[in-house]
């Protein structure tokens, strides 16, 4: 099948565009909480503007140039890599530490957390696969089966990390990229019931993920310690009402909120933009999600509309579960807002996934 190449959607463009730009907007003003931590409060903004918004820039350019077959030939061995490159963190001297939790790669003054690139490694992976198998995708043995054991595997390593929010992440993009490929609801459903099993694991011999669920199921429990980004979420996204206190107005990143410009900038967002400015980034994120599928929909290659597909799931999914667990719906994950929060791994990894979708908007049927 012949393909057509035409500009790039200038719709979805846009749209990107305004999420980082709100994104940085927004960093702004959270990064003012910093003072009491810091005298140079907007190093985090620096240090997003040139090795987040910089190198994403970068891979932005790159990626929205370079034809997405080549993604197809290559996906094995960028998942690979970016496997391994996950694995590294555990080499002491290499892998850095923080919070308990070893996530990072140590280059200098550089710090890299690769399980943001191994996602898109993995999703291309999938797709590739799933393109491959043709109808044995619904097959117990070749599909499903092969599927989740890819699954089990990245689950040790995250596991190990511990990330669970990552793994969370990765666990249903991949079952929603699964069934999109061809795979049954009932093999899908298995799959599910074991993922719940190694849940109820990994809550039994991780006792931070108790304590998130148990903060979940009670706002009071521990307020002073597992409790305590929840309550101060709640405090300041409900004291921010409809229309907000104004930017940099708000106090809970004074000293109260945790990490307010990472896995908590919603709140901020809430906080000093109101009801008002928390809908107007649910209605960008959903309207991502609404021309993604519109340009996708009109690529007639199976392994770009996977592949197109899987990464749009990875960065609405991500974002949804960091809104919702901020409004107190699902459990805490820490997983960062994309294109909002502060993390130069997170944004370049995602404008790199970003850049991939435009190029995908450029072809269509001759």
């Amino acid at each position: 099948m012949k393909l057509m190449s035409r500009p790039r959607d200038t719709i979805l463009f846009l749209t990107i565009a305004a999420f980082v730009l709100v994104g940085i907007f927004v960093l702004s003003s959270a990064a003012l909480g910093l003072f009491e931590e810091d005298s140079s409060p907007f190093k985090p903004i620096l240090r997003q503007l040139v090795l987040g918004l910089g190198l994403g820039a970068v891979l932005f350019y790159i990626t929205d140039r370079i034809n997405f077959h080549f993604w197809h030939k290559t996906a094995f061995w960028i998942f690979l890599f970016g496997f391994f490159l996950t694995l590294a963190v555990f080499i002491p001297g290499l892998g850095f530490e923080s919070g308990g939790a070893a996530r990072w790669l140590s280059f200098g003054p550089i710090f890299f957390q690769p399980s943001e690139f191994m996602k898109i490694g993995f999703v291309m992976y999938v797709a590739a696969w799933l393109s491959s198998r043709g109808k044995d995708v619904g097959s117990l043995q070749f599909g499903a089966l092969p599927m989740f054991l890819m699954i089990l595997a990245m689950g040790a390593v995250f596991f190990k990390q511990p990330d669970l929010g990552t793994l969370g992440v990765i666990v249903i993009s991949g079952f929603l990229l699964f069934f999109i490929g061809g795979g049954k609801i009932k093999h899908l459903g298995l799959m599910g019931i074991f993922m719940l099993i190694l849940l109820a694991v990994a809550i039994y011999f991780k006792p931070y993920t108790k304590d998130r669920i148990m903060v979940f199921l009670n706002r009071d429990y521990d307020p002073q310690g597992a409790g305590y980004q929840v309550r101060q979420a709640s405090i300041a996204l409900g004291s921010g009402g409809i229309f907000g206190k104004g930017f940099g107005q708000g106090l809970q990143k004074y000293n109260y909120l945790p990490e307010p410009t990472a896995d908590a900038i919603f709140a901020v967002i809430g906080e000093e933009f109101g009801f008002v400015g928390t809908s107007f980034l649910v209605f960008l994120f959903l309207f991502f999600l609404w021309r993604a599928v519109i340009v996708l929909r009109s690529v007639p290659d199976v392994f770009a509309g996977l592949l197109g597909s899987g990464l749009v799931i990875l960065i609405v999914v991500q974002a949804f579960i960091n809104i919702s667990a901020l409004a107190g719906l699902i459990p805490l994950t820490g997983l960062t807002l994309p294109f909002i929060s502060q993390g130069g791994s997170s944004l370049a990894a995602t404008l790199a996934a970003a850049g991939i979708l435009s190029n995908i908007s450029r072809f269509k049927n001759r």
